[in-house]
């Protein structure tokens, strides 16, 4: 898995959000989180499991949806902030938060009704390994994200700091095939990617958002788009 060592830094835990879901980033958030409740459905009594659950804000929010809630991630520092944040929504006797392996799950098969796992699959050194893994402990759905190879991600990709798997759509679309899922729903987002909205305050991001949102709706936007959301089944 790329980049654990810079991952679980203490400093890193502290900025994490602050870098990337203030300002323009709130979009992101705002994104990232509609996609994870479409996939899910009504979390309300589901068991869900949240892989590189970072800071724990997905988990918090699927837990503040009343959903039996695991958050698992290799970095204490960022386990500590999720911790603290389910305690801010009181919700700590809805979700736990767990240090652990993606790839070695300590979880009996079928154990969750849904398995979320954001910002996850661009680090991964053996993605079909994990997605293996990942469905293993699933009895329903596998949601996960990736990005893209034909996107204008790859002109700063080179600059991350633990540098970035990107897929192409037909890639991911054999990934599936090859763990012996189903594909059950794809879709394609952000023709602007994270970084540049980042960059950006919230008023002056958001009109990029329209414009984005509206090159997005189209079948060129699809092929551009920066990051993919896939929902499998096994």
């Amino acid at each position: 898995m790329k980049g654990q060592e810079w991952y679980q830094d203490d400093s890193v835990a502290q900025a994490y959000e602050d870098k990337r879901f203030s300002g323009g980033g709130r979009l992101i958030d705002r994104r990232e989180k509609a996609a994870v409740l479409d996939a899910v459905g009504p979390a309300d009594g589901q068991r869900v499991l949240e892989i590189a659950c970072g800071t724990g804000r997905i988990s918090v929010m699927l837990a503040e949806r009343e959903a039996a809630v695991v958050g698992l991630d290799i970095s204490d520092a960022m386990l500590a902030q999720g911790r603290e944040k389910a305690r801010r929504a009181g919700v700590t006797d809805h979700v736990e938060f767990l240090r652990g392996d993606a790839g070695r799950l300590p979880f009996p098969d079928d154990y969750f009704d849904a398995v979320v796992a954001m910002r996850f699959f661009h680090l991964a050194d053996t993605p079909r390994a994990y997605l293996e893994e990942l469905a293993r402990v699933s009895d329903g759905l596998v949601f996960f994200d990736t990005f893209n190879d034909a996107s204008f991600r790859v002109l700063y990709n080179w600059a991350l700091p633990m540098g970035s798997r990107l897929y192409g759509n037909q890639e991911v679309r054999d990934l599936v095939a090859d763990a012996g899922l189903d594909l059950a729903d794809e879709s394609h987002d952000f023709v602007f990617p994270y970084g540049f909205y980042r960059k950006l305050p919230n008023g002056v991001a958001a009109p990029f958002r329209s414009l984005d949102t509206a090159v997005g709706d189209t079948g060129f936007g699809d092929r551009v788009a920066s990051v993919s959301y896939w929902t499998v089944e096994p």
